[in-house]
């Protein structure tokens, strides 16, 4: 089977990938957002082929993975007039949470007969109105990096990009009383300059934005994984971590009370409780540890690629039938 999807979401792609059909991603001259081609990052498998909007209109495509707005038009016009839930088989992944007016937001694939709308967590499903368009939820799935803590380094791991910008949604404003706690090394895209920002030393908060391959190394060398997110869908991040062997801590918001069980870390929604978790963590190394071959076994269960995989072919076959 032919897939098109856009190349939007590096570390799900991944794991959608690593199945049994052939991937098409479409791919332009400056590789924009809508053509990024196959990740430079991220290792995909051979299955995964780049198309020019050119090439795109005689490709065979048998289900059209959406997962922006816009992308609806612009399958229509890149495949030649075929229009994705009425002449090819189309689903609709949603990766976020509703921003806005959230007990009301409305998705925009709202009412519609022709598509599937796919949820990645039940919190996403529960918070978008999806009127009358069927919606299912696959859950995250992780190719799994190992169990690769040593937790040798006594600093908080955080994965965010863009905090900046971001701010409240991402917790950026916590990161201050948080690195009172525990000295943070904050990972990701654009998050130079957070230490002056928050008025932090550079020693409380240092930043870098590696590679997958170097950041699940670096990840695993730090004491804990913080994630002091308030509103987001699931931070794929978090599950990452969770099978590296971390242990979590965690506000209790959004999808993150269903996928870090207890004895796997800490979640709360008072950051004085995570300062704590944090603190008593650098201090107890072997308690570290213990909670995050926890946090392990438990992603394993629920996050592991088999179900992720098996999960999306039930759908598949059941949207293209």
């Amino acid at each position: 089977m032919n897939i098109l999807l856009w190349h939007v979401h590096g570390s799900w792609t991944t794991a959608f990938v690593q199945g049994p059909h052939t991937y098409v991603v479409p791919v332009t001259p400056g590789r924009d957002p809508d053509g990024l081609g196959r990740a430079r990052t991220f290792a995909w498998p051979a299955s995964v082929r780049e198309a020019t909007p050119g090439q795109l209109r005689d490709t065979p495509v048998d289900l059209v993975v959406l997962q922006r707005p816009h992308e609806l038009e612009l399958a229509e016009r890149w495949l030649g007039g075929r229009r994705p839930g009425r002449d090819v088989p189309a689903v609709y992944l949603e990766h976020n949470a509703p921003d806005g007016d959230v007990p009301g937001t409305r998705h925009p694939c709202a009412d519609r007969d022709d598509l599937t709308i796919v949820h990645v967590t039940h919190f996403n499903r529960l918070f978008w109105d999806c009127g009358t368009t069927r919606a299912e939820v696959v859950e995250h799935g992780i190719v799994d990096p190992g169990h690769r803590y040593t937790g040798r380094i006594g600093r908080a791991a955080v994965v965010v990009n863009e905090p900046l910008r971001r701010g409240r949604h991402t917790g950026t404003d916590l990161l201050p009383a948080l690195a009172a706690a525990a000295p943070l090394d904050v990972f990701g895209m654009r998050t130079e300059g957070l230490a002056d920002h928050l008025g932090l030393p550079p020693d409380r908060c240092r930043t870098a934005d590696l590679p997958q391959h170097e950041l699940h190394a670096a990840m695993a060398e730090r004491r804990l994984y913080l994630h002091p997110v308030r509103w987001t869908s699931l931070g794929l991040s978090l599950l990452e971590a969770m099978h590296l062997g971390m242990p979590v801590v965690a506000l209790a918001t959004t999808e993150a009370v269903e996928a870090v069980p207890p004895g796997a870390g800490t979640l709360s929604t008072r950051p004085e409780v995570l300062a704590e978790a944090a603190r008593r963590y650098l201090a107890d190394p072997a308690a570290a540890a213990e909670d995050g071959a926890r946090a392990r076994q438990a992603a394993l269960e629920r996050y592991g690629l088999k179900r992720f995989l098996a999960d999306w072919e039930r759908l598949i076959t059941e949207v293209c039938a």
